[in-house]
C-alpha cells in the first residue's frame, strides 16, 4: 500500500524496523555480495534496488544521531581508508544531502564486520559494485 509522502522501497517491513529502532540503534545498508543473512540479526531484503537509491529513501525519514561525533560508517576499499570508489562518493553525497555537516567514516574490515553483526537490523541490496556498505546510528527527532 502506498502512502503519501513516503518513498514507495520504505515498505511495511522497512518502515517497521526503522520505527522500532531507538535513539543510538544501527542498521546497515549492504551490497549484493555481502553476507548479509550471516552477519544480520534481522535481515530485510530488497532485491533489485541499487545501495543509494536504498540509502536515499532511508534517510528520508531516519534521524542520523547527533549526540556522538561518528554516527554514519562506511566500508573500504581493503585496507586503504582513503579510497574512494564512485558508489562511496555517492554515498556521501547523499549523506550529506539529509544529514548536513555529518561526516561518513571509513571503517576497515576489521571493524566494519562485528559493527553490522552488532546492528539492529541489515538491509540487503542488490548493489552490484563492491564495497557499497554503510552503517547508520539512528538519532532523535526533537519536541
Amino acid at each position: 500500500m502506498m502512502l503519501k509522502g513516503l518513498d514507495p522501497l520504505l515498505g511495511p517491513e522497512l518502515l517497521a524496523t526503522l520505527r522500532a529502532m531507538g535513539h543510538g540503534d544501527e542498521i546497515a545498508l549492504v551490497d549484493g555480495n555481502y553476507p548479509g543473512l550471516e552477519h544480520g540479526r534481522r535481515l530485510i531484503r530488497l532485491d533489485g534496488h541499487p545501495l543509494v537509491r536504498v540509502l536515499d529513501a532511508i534517510l528520508s525519514v531516519l534521524p542520523i544521531d547527533d549526540f556522538v561525533p561518528e554516527a554514519i560508517f562506511r566500508a573500504t576499499v581493503g585496507q586503504d581508508r582513503d579510497a574512494l570508489d564512485p558508489v562511496h562518493a555517492e554515498i556521501i553525497a547523499c549523506c550529506a544531502r539529509h544529514a548536513p555537516g555529518r561526516t561518513v567514516t571509513p571503517l576497515l574490515g576489521a571493524d566494519f564486520y562485528p559493527r553490522v553483526r552488532a546492528a539492529h537490523a541489515v538491509v540487503q541490496t542488490s548493489e552490484a559494485r563492491l564495497h557499497g556498505n554503510i552503517i547508520l546510528r539512528k538519532g532523535v527527532i526533537r519536541p
